[in-house]
């Protein structure tokens, strides 16, 4: 190798060298020539590829480009030296001829969706030709509502073709594939833990929403929508929305990325210690009810644990239902706080008041109580009085 090359020198060598087209590759190339029959392409390393000049011709006649246009193209054959291209497949002359060819060589082709049909859809390829998509290759996602894609032009592949003809299947799924991992390819070199990201939430379920992040579907798990306790993920989300939110996994061997809308938010804890002290009381809410005590909602995003012992009040019980109902406002005392595991002890901040109440409604209860009549003796007594007064 000659060390002495310039990069100019090294980079013309390399693209002087003719390219290998595999059937079927998709080219992006400049049309240099336009002849009576033929339109030429520029391929670069100093070659050229050819198409019918038909495929560029509308309903009328009349040509639909010009030299310098660019246009896509998929690679169909090559003849001493020559390259053959073409476009969709659909302006060749025989229809039968570029399905086969189609068929043989994964080539895509438009062709537009006509009607819903039992079990998919009728694809109309040409004017003599129309195929069948089944619902389960027309898109990578489930299929809501068919009349999204009637009357739309898509590109398929053909999957199946038989009886000179009469049986042609189509299919959009590895197409749609095969852009899904491109993109994934490109993300891979892009996405990184703990970056932020804007995405379209494309459906949401009860565990969770599916956000469209450049075209990888991610996860927004329910736990990370917020940090308080989310009772309906269809209130704070719905499809068509769109989020900013931090990657928090990824994990591209299972095709799995996690988002945190929570993590864009201030966290609440950050002020829980001057917030909260202990000893001091505060109204919550009873959030959630176990055989172990109850977790009391203060705010958002943080719960203290009242435990099974604090609430049978000196009486043994088996869960906290027997004392408490699910959203009831209690108040309680800050017993203990443990910023660094984020878990604050409670305790009711009517169990010690309740005591001192008793007591003091009992003298209460006795202060307000008529005084007792003085003694008039035992029966005896009365009898006595009764003798003495004869």
């Amino acid at each position: 190798m000659d060390d002495t090359k310039t990069f100019a020198e090294m980079f013309e060598e390399s693209y002087s060298t003719p390219k290998r087209f595999s059937v079927g590759e998709k080219v992006e190339a400049t049309i240099v020539k336009i002849s009576p029959e033929w339109i030429f392409i520029d391929l670069g390393a100093k070659s050229e590829g050819y198409i019918d000049k038909k495929e560029f011709l509308d309903d009328t006649g009349n040509l639909t480009v010009k030299e310098g246009d660019t246009v896509t193209v998929y690679f169909l054959s090559s003849r001493h030296s020559e390259r053959l291209f073409t476009t969709k497949l659909l302006a060749r002359k025989s229809v039968d001829e570029f399905l086969v060819n189609a068929y043989q060589n994964e080539i895509p082709l438009e062709a537009t969706v006509e009607k819903e049909i039992k079990g998919g859809f009728s694809v109309k390829i040409s004017a003599s030709a129309s195929g069948f998509c089944p619902y389960s290759q027309m898109d990578r996602k489930r299929i809501d509502n068919a009349v999204d894609y009637v009357g739309k032009k898509f590109d398929f592949i053909v999957i199946e073709y038989g009886e000179n003809g009469r049986k042609i299947v189509l299919s959009r799924r590895p197409l749609l594939e095969k852009i899904e991992e491109e993109k994934k390819s490109a993300l891979k070199d892009s996405l990184q833990k703990g970056m932020t990201v804007q995405g379209i939430v494309t459906s949401v379920r009860d565990f969770g929403a599916f956000v469209d992040i450049g075209g990888v579907q991610a996860l927004l798990p329910v736990s990370e929508m917020t940090w308080g306790r989310v009772e309906d993920t269809r209130s704070l989300y719905k499809p068509g929305d769109t989020i900013e939110a931090i990657i928090i996994n990824l994990d591209w061997e299972n095709d799995r990325v996690t988002l945190s809308f929570k993590d864009t938010l201030p966290d609440p804890w950050n002020e829980v210690v001057g917030k909260y002290i202990e000893g001091s009381i505060h109204k919550g809410k009873v959030s959630r009810l176990t055989d172990f005590g109850a977790f009391i909602t203060l705010e958002a995003g943080v719960d203290g644990l009242l435990h099974i012992s604090k609430l049978g009040k000196g009486k043994k019980i088996k869960h906290a239902q027997d004392v408490l109902s699910k959203d009831r406002e209690i108040d309680v005392k800050i017993e203990k706080i443990d910023r660094e595991n984020k878990r604050i002890s409670l305790d009711l901040a009517t169990s010690s008041e309740e005591k001192k109440g008793s007591s003091e409604e009992k003298d209460d209860y006795q202060s307000y109580m008529p005084k007792a009549p003085k003694t008039m003796g035992t029966f005896g007594d009365l009898l006595n009085k009764a003798k003495k007064k004869k």
